[in-house]
């Protein structure tokens, strides 16, 4: 047998090195079911996002059923809102204004109305916005009256004052 010089040692190190990290990589693996390990952790199927009429569902479900700090949790997931805008949309829910009336709402809203779970054709198709409006102030809830109107035309503050006080 030849002698081997310093380099031909450092390629047979370097061999055994990488045989070596197979072996332990494929221990590690039968250990875990076959699941590949990344971090010591076994990878996270992605989480698809709910559709605008599932999150309004779940979100006023869990508010209904007193479970507000589960339903600001998913409209976090959902939406990616801070914890104070996601908890302020919550209590406006449990106060009984609509989810997507709220201002922070309008970028997720959907393109076509939400039809609340056990509602018919009839909630989709209702009086337009002045009517509510004029309905609201009637009843005395001006404030409400504010929130809707901003919540479905964008408006800011002062200017959906204005538009109930017009009507």
């Amino acid at each position: 047998m030849p002698n081997l010089g310093p380099v031909e040692l450092l390629i047979v190190a370097a061999l055994l090195a990488v045989v070596l990290a197979i072996v332990v990589g494929a221990v590690k693996a039968a250990r875990n079911g076959g699941r590949a390990v990344s971090g010591g952790r076994a990878p996270v199927a992605p989480l698809t996002p709910p559709t605008p009429q599932r999150l309004y569902e779940t979100v006023t479900g869990l508010t209904r059923q007193g479970r507000k700090i589960q339903a600001i949790k998913e409209l976090r997931q959902y939406t990616g809102l801070g914890l104070k805008e996601s908890k302020a949309i919550v209590d406006a829910v449990a106060a009984g204004h609509d989810m997507w009336s709220h201002p922070l709402m309008g970028g997720f809203r959907p393109a076509r109305p939400m039809v609340p779970p056990g509602a018919g054709a009839a909630a989709v198709t209702g009086p337009d916005l002045a009517t509510r409006v004029r309905e609201l102030k009637a009843a005395g809830r001006a404030e409400q009256a504010v929130y809707l109107v901003r919540g479905e035309t964008g408006m800011g503050e002062h200017e959906a004052e204005l538009f109930v006080d017009a009507l």
